[in-house]
């Protein structure tokens, strides 16, 4: 199998300030997920990109994966009870096992067309047998 590598050091997003990779995931921020304030916990957030990357990594593996990973993860904007958060994902690299993501988080604030970045990152997914042993990724077809 070859290694598919894009620079892990990229910019997450591009200079026209647009989400770049594939949308994956789009929810809504409700009062549960918000502190006193209205900001939505930050775990929260990184529980949905881990989502988002769970999923797209789920399809190139064709089955089972786990998040062995995430770094390179900062908060830009905080997120408010009514945005729709969209998450973007964009596979850099195919291991022999594992899968590297770069993920951002998008908020269309409530009641505007605003777009706002307001986290990226970088998720690793190792790619799981039944047993829930590492296995080899297949090849892309």
């Amino acid at each position: 199998m070859t290694d598919t590598t894009k620079p892990a050091d990229k910019p997450a997003s591009n200079a026209s300030g647009k989400p770049t990779g594939e949308l994956t995931l789009r929810t809504l921020a409700m009062p549960a997920d918000a502190n006193p304030a209205g900001d939505i916990f930050g775990g929260w957030v990184m529980a949905q990109m881990d989502l988002a990357s769970g999923i797209r990594a789920g399809e190139r593996a064709r089955g089972r994966v786990a998040t062995v990973a995430v770094k390179e993860m900062a908060f830009e904007l905080p997120v408010k009870i009514g945005d729709t958060l969209s998450i973007y994902t964009d596979i850099v690299r195919v291991g022999r096992t594992s899968i590297t993501l770069t993920v951002e988080a998008w908020a269309q604030r409530s009641r505007h067309s605003i777009l706002e970045k307001v986290t990226a990152g970088t998720f690793i997914m190792v790619a799981m047998d039944a047993q829930g042993k590492p296995m080899p990724v297949p090849a892309e077809e």
